[in-house]
């Protein structure tokens, strides 16, 4: 996979998911998607064996969080929907990491893509040290998760497209960075602390970029998609 554009479905139903999707029949690439918590709790597995019927990459937004044998396990059962990308919390520890990794791996040897979480786009500085006791700049903090990350044999993180660059540099070129946090230019900035355009994480250099509800809730999906792509991909 290279430089791509994640479409977050955060929608409360498949019906509502669906009739999304439906607008991209006749575009001219399958959009890569990103199922999370309120579309998958609500439908369960089977909306990601539909996405995959369809033949769109997914990337299963899940972000795993317990002891390192409970997370390896549920790797396994995510694994076998065939998804394309997966996610844990990098705050999780090395081991857990390292587990969430062994329970991805298949039967024929090949796994997903599996990323940790750094520090969520919705968190502000403030609120790290504050709430979360995390006594360092937030930019240092999101790399840190990322080196453990990458010590863990992760691909990759998701931060700020603001941290991209941070982590590249403690973690190497190839190691991922997938950013959400991004609007575009005229959008609000509804409850994301760090965001910015699909155009300027291109320059901070992510690799993969989560849009929602500037694709999701445009009058036109499939040419704020289209127009995303030019910004970040093109």
């Amino acid at each position: 996979m290279g430089k791509d554009v994640i479409i977050a479905l955060d929608f409360p139903s498949g019906e509502e998911c669906f009739h999304f999707l439906d607008k991209f029949t006749r575009a001219e690439r399958k959009p890569f998607v990103k199922v999370g918590m309120e579309l998958f709790y609500a439908e369960g597995p089977e909306i990601v064996r539909e996405l995959k019927r369809r033949g769109l990459p997914v990337f299963l937004d899940l972000k795993l969080h317990d002891i390192p044998n409970t997370v390896k396990g549920g790797m396994r059962s995510l694994s076998s929907l065939g998804v394309d990308m997966a996610n844990v919390h990098a705050a999780g520890t090395k081991e857990m990491m390292r587990a969430a990794r062994e329970g991805l791996i298949r039967e024929d040897g090949t796994r997903p893509l599996l990323i940790a979480v750094t520090v969520l786009t919705s968190i502000s500085e403030e609120k790290l040290k504050k709430e979360m006791l995390v006594d360092m700049p937030l930019g240092d903090a999101a790399a840190a998760f990322a080196k453990n990350a990458c010590e863990a044999g992760l691909d990759g993180v998701v931060c700020s497209p603001l941290e991209a660059e941070k982590v590249h540099r403690e973690c190497g070129k190839d190691f991922l960075t997938i950013t959400p946090g991004i609007r575009f230019s005229e959008d609000g900035r509804d409850d994301q602390a760090r965001v910015t355009t699909p155009a300027r994480a291109k320059e901070l250099g992510s690799d993969y970029i989560v849009v929602g509800r500037s694709i999701t809730a445009s009058k036109d999906p499939v040419a704020a998609y289209d127009r995303a792509v030019r910004d970040f991909v093109d």
